[in-house]
């Protein structure tokens, strides 16, 4: 038996969608133990993974503080890995693998694509399909890393959200991160407006995380918190996976939603693609356009409206 070391530091979205890396990897490795380096916000939630043995925490301090990093190297090294694969293929990682961690058997995309494929090309290619290219050249069967399933990250939420509603919910996901604006459609309250006037068996509610209570106190939903905080991730994925249409920007939560399997929209603007951040699904849908300040709310609410009447009844 060996240990086997993962490295993905975050954000949320891509923590989703590893889930099916995550499987594929266990398969491989059905007899070694398994271990994930990973930020702090994501500790909780990777260490119920059922593919995963243990996580271990990068507080990703500056590469200059070398206290901290003597102290990750020294961690690392007690635990003898035999094997890396670095799923956050990031300069930093890098890095580690060059200068730190002083193990020699290391997939990474970066490793891969000098053998095989130009950076240009690769880059085109969709976040699964490099997971994907990276675990074939790596000996990894895949059968499950181009369809995630994030159903282990979810809790059940029903006495939480029993307080607030007994109806069917529309989950809208309307903030995002305040370096991220661009991503930002700005007409939700609106949207939610229209939907309760011609939806009247449904309810809009809305999760805000810990600096966002205040702005949801400005839409025109119902605000779903745990005892006045905000929801944790597992709970958040467990009120995504209860919600029956989720309508969202292109952030970590409408990952949750797609690798859910929700029906629900996802508004994108000029920032990337639906297909390069692998968020599309049968269900879960991209409306896509140059410019999401001209985006009218009348264009998005036509594009759910027979969604929403077909979930209503």
């Amino acid at each position: 038996m060996s240990n086997i070391l993962i490295i993905k530091l975050g954000s949320l979205g891509d923590i989703v969608q590893i889930s099916g890396v995550l499987k594929d990897i266990r398969e491989t490795h059905k007899s070694d133990k398994i271990y994930i380096l990973t930020t702090p916000p994501y500790i909780d939630l990777l260490s119920r993974c059922p593919d995963i043995d243990g996580a271990i925490i990068d507080k990703r301090k500056p590469r200059w503080n070398f206290v901290y990093l003597l102290k990750l190297k020294k961690m690392v090294k007690k635990f003898n890995f035999s094997k890396v694969y670095d799923l956050q293929n990031s300069s930093r990682t890098d890095f580690y693998r060059k200068f730190l961690f002083n193990i020699t058997d290391w997939s990474s995309a970066r490793i891969a694509m000098k053998k095989n494929i130009q950076k240009y090309d690769f880059d085109e290619d969709s976040v699964l399909e490099r997971f994907k290219f990276q675990l074939l050249n790596s000996g990894v069967a895949v059968v499950n890393t181009l369809k995630p399933d994030f159903s282990w990250g979810c809790l059940n939420v029903d006495q939480i959200v029993n307080k607030y509603s007994g109806k069917k919910l529309v989950l809208i996901l309307p903030f995002c991160s305040p370096s991220l604006s661009h991503k930002k459609w700005p007409y939700y309250n609106e949207l939610a407006k229209i939907i309760k006037s011609q939806h009247q068996n449904l309810d809009i509610v809305v999760a805000p995380g810990p600096n966002e209570i205040d702005q949801a106190k400005e839409l025109d939903a119902i605000s779903i918190t745990n005892n006045h905080k905000s929801l944790n991730i597992m709970e958040l994925a467990g009120l995504i996976k209860k919600s029956s249409y989720i309508i969202g920007n292109d952030t970590g939560p409408a990952h949750i939603a797609a690798h859910l399997g929700k029906k629900g929209v996802v508004l994108f603007g000029y920032h990337t693609s639906a297909k390069k951040v692998s968020i599309e699904t049968d269900k879960f849908k991209a409306l896509t356009v140059d410019d999401l300040k001209k985006l009218t709310v009348n264009e998005v609410y036509l594009f759910v409206k027979d969604r929403l009447k077909e979930i209503s009844g």
